[in-house]
């Protein structure tokens, strides 16, 4: 990709203060102690505590593109607790303790974040102000009653059910509030990782190319790196390298942002600097207020594609823009004809189980950790610490944690995976229509969400 059309991926791009020009490629063979694939926040985490853990690591991250390329830089900004299998899920497949443990860890993960990226003085514009989620129908607001009820019930956190005196999206019976989240500037906080990582001496690699990896060894297209670990930290692209091509469904997921809006316009409608927002709609919406008064708001929707294929013309779907925009309209009609100046999208990876997980290898000396379905911003980072602590043999709390060396079953071969994949979308969109239609909790979704470990 020519270097012009990086400031084109995202609105997060195109305002980051930063040139993206593309560091040097992989020079030739080498060997290092530790080799990361992937320029993303799963691998610079990863690296950032590998040298808290021993400063005396040579690391080398090789990137295909530029850092931030992908899912870390274009994401919606929600630095949140969640995970992408709910507490209760993972209540019934791990038992309540595991559950409790995980989510306590999410939790702090929020923090943990804004932490750093103080410490290394970058701004990346973090409130934490929590998630709004908005219930505009009697259905979505018995949902709404039961997150918190069972937020309730494992007493680890501190959500709560707001009336409808506190929320002023159209139609809004009230609304569950869940503290922790922080609103972010994505690309500042991966492009700021990797600029502190290279003053400790990490050397990252753009322009080059993983094409395949072994046990302490990988294959690009720029020569071959010997190390003693691997760390492969490529979310929704793995399923373009043959180690990885079945293990993570690459989905995706697309946004807009509008113009600025006046102080008076937020006023009214109601979102304060630092709240991230959703509804309890199936077929999933996500905003939040940007630091320059925007609107950057995205969902689902856009097909998955054959084979898992990635390509650059998928990131853009007009009508799926078309129903961004008209959802934000819907959801705050104050906003009027107010344009939109950024559309972007790219894939997340999504695990077969709908699970997370971080893993290491002993043997093989590989590690690995993604399936964050669109939840990645801060378990990206608990991905990191986890994994430095199992790389450098670190006994902690985190390396308990459920996810830890869990094995998710592979995606099916093709067609099934296509015909899966997107039937649940369509599932989806019929059980928000069925919703809507006949103001009672959808058979569809039950199903679905039995599917999905929810």
């Amino acid at each position: 990709m020519p270097v012009n059309d990086y400031r084109g991926l995202s609105f997060w791009h195109d305002t980051v203060p930063d040139d993206l020009a593309p560091r040097p490629p992989l020079p030739g063979d080498l060997d290092v102690d530790v080799a990361i694939i992937g320029g993303g926040l799963t691998g610079l985490w990863t690296a950032w505590y590998l040298l808290e853990r021993d400063p005396t690591l040579t690391i080398a991250v090789l990137e295909k593109q530029i850092v931030g390329f992908g899912a870390s830089g274009r994401n919606g900004g929600w630095c949140s607790a969640l995970f992408p299998r709910s507490t209760a899920s993972l209540a019934r497949t791990h038992g309540r303790d595991a559950a409790l443990a995980m989510r306590r860890a999410m939790i702090a993960t929020v923090d943990e974040v804004g932490r750093v990226a103080a410490s290394i003085g970058t701004d990346i514009d973090f409130v934490k102000g929590g998630t709004v989620a908005f219930a505009r129908s009697k259905v979505q607001l018995a949902a709404a009653r039961a997150e918190v009820a069972e937020a309730a019930s494992f007493g680890v956190d501190q959500h709560q059910l707001w009336g409808p005196d506190r929320v002023r999206a159209a139609g809004a019976l009230g609304a569950s509030f869940d503290p922790a989240c922080a609103r972010l500037h994505p690309a500042k906080l991966v492009r700021g990782l990797a600029r502190a990582l290279e003053a400790r001496g990490v050397t990252i690699y753009e322009q080059t190319e993983v094409i395949d990896y072994v046990p302490r060894r990988i294959t690009t297209d720029r020569g071959s790196v010997r190390c003693n670990v691997v760390v492969a930290a490529t979310e929704g692209y793995g399923a373009g390298l043959p180690a990885t091509a079945r293990r993570v469904l690459p989905l995706y997921s697309l946004m807009i942002a509008t113009e600025p809006l006046p102080d008076a316009t937020w006023d009214e409608i109601g979102i304060a600097h630092g709240q991230t927002f959703t509804d309890f709609r199936h077929l999933l919406v996500y905003g939040q207020r940007t630091a320059d008064n925007r609107f950057a708001f995205g969902g689902r929707g856009a097909r998955y594609h054959w084979g898992s294929a990635i390509r650059p013309e998928y990131d853009r779907t007009p009508a799926v823009f078309d129903h961004l925009r008209r959802t934000l309209g819907e959801l705050f009609p104050v906003i009027g004809d107010t344009a939109v100046t950024h559309r972007w999208g790219g894939p997340l990876g999504v695990a077969r189980d709908w699970h997370a997980s971080a893993h290491y290898d002993r043997a093989t000396s590989i590690a690995s950790a993604g399936g964050y379905v669109g939840d990645g911003l801060s378990t990206t980072n608990l991905a990191g610490r986890t994994l430095a602590d199992l790389v450098t043999g670190t006994d902690s709390e985190l390396t308990t944690l459920a996810w830890v060396n869990h094995r998710s079953p592979s995606w099916e071969p093709e067609p099934l995976r296509f015909l899966g994949a997107n039937a649940g979308l369509l599932a989806m969109s019929i059980a928000d229509g069925e919703e809507r239609i006949t103001g009672k909790s959808s058979w569809v979704a039950k199903v679905m969400g039995s599917f999905t470990g929810h």
